[in-house]
């Protein structure tokens, strides 16, 4: 569909019946609240924190590598599905993938700014090819083979073999809610600080996980849970911020009405004043509460089904016109043959280059 038209068109035409809400919609929250994706980013925002100069010149090759480069976005393919999923289930649509080199040629192909995958991975192709991408190494993940199941971040690499294999920054993952969040805080923000030291940047999988948060409806997707997990990565210095799309509000509600006690802390202003139930006022909150988007968020792909290309695109869409700083896509790219894995990134990307597609 998209071969025929230009990338303007190509964004409509997969966007649908939404294309004119989502391309025209304004925002509640003004967009001058916020701090927007810029060339100049790093100079902008990270020159001035505690960040030292190493971690500076890490961000600055996260953002100058790729299609996208020096725009201020992020296209990042992340692949520790073969963890988090297992390899079989994740691997099995597309075999060429249990070899880790294939992983680094798709995100090269891509153009992506980077490649975030698992120690094991880029430790195996390093020398050949840290010098030709960014590398990010996922340092923590929850396995699936013991039995029963149990939800668990837990470290599998240190900081100092990522920095070791060359990687420009480290990204981890806290359940934030769930009976081990503490633990995992605690250790993900010794490793966050050992990272800045050795001058790598963060990143950080602000992910909910707790049975209370499924209700009448999945809360693991509402807008207040997740702005705060937002909030809680920002604190212990992610330099950038990995979130699910929301797809609703009210979740502190949910569960207290559910659990018959109280939980958290929100306001009602959050719901008549800051967001409605449309996406980009929910990820608009998700972008405030990243320091109003001095800390860059990146919204997931989701698993890949039969409308991967409208999915993505409508994820990019809103992602952008929210103020959010890009998308990082897994399963729908790598589960799909080699060259349309390329063209769905290639969409993507088209999204953040469009002028057409402005800020909310």
């Amino acid at each position: 569909m998209t071969a025929t038209l230009s990338a303007p068109q190509a964004i409509e035409s997969w966007l649908g019946q939404e294309a004119e809400d989502l391309l025209t919609y304004k925002a509640k929250v003004p967009k001058d609240l916020l701090h927007l994706p810029s060339p100049d980013m790093v100079d902008r925002i990270f020159s001035i924190s505690d960040r030292n100069p190493q971690v500076l010149r890490s961000l600055q090759q996260l953002y100058s590598h790729g299609r996208l480069a020096n725009t201020g976005y992020l296209s990042i393919l992340p692949v520790d599905q073969g963890i988090e999923h297992s390899a079989g289930a994740s691997f099995a649509p597309n075999p060429m993938y249990f070899d880790p080199e294939n992983i680094v040629k798709l995100a090269m192909a891509a153009e992506c700014n980077a490649v975030a995958t698992t120690l094991g991975v880029l430790g195996i192709v390093s020398r050949k090819y840290a010098h030709k991408i960014p590398f990010i190494v996922k340092i923590n993940h929850n396995e699936l083979l013991t039995f029963p199941n149990q939800f668990d971040q837990v470290l599998f690499g240190s900081v100092e073999q990522a920095w070791n294999l060359g990687a420009v920054a480290v990204g981890a993952t806290i359940y934030f809610g769930s009976e081990n969040s503490t633990r995992q805080i605690q250790e993900i923000s010794r490793a966050f600080a050992r990272a800045h030291e050795l001058g790598m940047a963060t990143i950080l999988w602000c992910y909910l996980r707790n049975n209370a948060f499924k209700q009448d409806k999945d809360y693991h997707l509402a807008g207040d849970l997740t702005g705060q997990a937002n909030h809680l990565g920002v604190t212990i210095e992610a330099d950038i911020i990995k979130q699910k799309l929301p797809e609703l509000d009210r979740g502190y509600e949910a569960v207290a009405k559910a659990s018959g006690k109280s939980y958290g802390k929100t306001n009602e202003r959050i719901y008549t004043d800051l967001t409605s139930d449309h996406p980009i006022d929910l990820t608009r909150y998700q972008v405030l509460n990243c320091y109003s988007g001095r800390v860059g968020l990146i919204n997931s792909g989701g698993a890949s089904g039969k409308n991967d290309f409208a999915e993505a695109i409508r994820t990019a869409v809103i992602n952008k016109r929210a103020g959010g700083s890009g998308l990082i896509s897994g399963r729908k790219t790598f589960q799909r043959p080699f060259e349309e894995g390329v063209k769905l990134f290639h969409a993507i990307q088209d999204v953040y280059l469009s002028p057409e597609v402005t800020i909310a």
